[in-house]
Formats: C-alpha cells, structure tokens, sequence
C-alpha cells in the first residue's frame, strides 16, 4: 500500500445505519483501487453501498481538487466505520409495556492516496 504519497480523506457523519453493516461493504473495498472499488460497490447489493459510493466519490475529488491527483491512479487506503449516536425509541407492547428500539448510526471515513508505481 502506498505509505509515503499523500492521504486524502473524507469522511460522512451520522449516517441512519448500522455500523456492522456498512463494515460488511468496506471490507470488500479496502486496499483496491479507486475504479474497481466504484464497480464493486455499483453492483453489490447491499443499502449501505448507497452512502459509501457518494463518500469514495468525494474522497477522489478531494484528492483531484485539493491535491492535484489523479482519479486513475488513486487506491483506498483506509476505510472504516465507527459507531455514532443511537437514537432511542420506544414501541408500544401487550398489557402497557414499552419496548425499546434502538437506530444506530455510524460515522465512516475514506482514505485514498496516489497508489506507488513501479
């Protein structure tokens, strides 16, 4: 992996989603590059794809704008998701019981950087 180039990271905030899930999907694209990762998550069938598209598209932008990179030859680096707030709700049960819901949420972050080539 390319250690020595120059990160760019981006990172979304409070996503409506389990952070085990959106793992599930990271997992399959860290250390690719950055146009195999876009037909990987294209074509998998998972909701969490949706959120983590738009996120790797940013990550390349940022990397193309503020940088000066190349979108070809970028490669993903780092990609994880963290646990964010959960938000609490009750469901109404049998005999004036409350059970509690519980929506989690997640904060994920991508880095991508200039893959070394040799």
């Amino acid at each position: 992996m390319a250690t020595d180039s120059k990160q760019v990271k981006a990172i979304v905030r409070y996503v409506r989603m389990s952070p085990l899930k959106v793992r599930r999907v990271l997992d399959q694209i860290r250390g690719r590059s950055y146009r195999e990762a876009l037909i990987i998550l294209e074509f998998m069938p998972y909701r969490a794809c949706g959120p983590v598209l738009k996120l790797l598209r940013s990550a390349a932008a940022n990397a193309e704008h503020n940088e000066g990179l190349d979108r070809a030859q970028l490669m993903i680096t780092q990609a994880y998701a963290d646990q964010g707030p959960v938000l609490k709700r009750f469901q109404p049960r049998a005999q004036g019981r409350a059970y509690q819901i519980r929506k989690p949420t997640c904060h994920i972050t991508i880095s991508v950087a200039e893959a070394a080539t040799e």
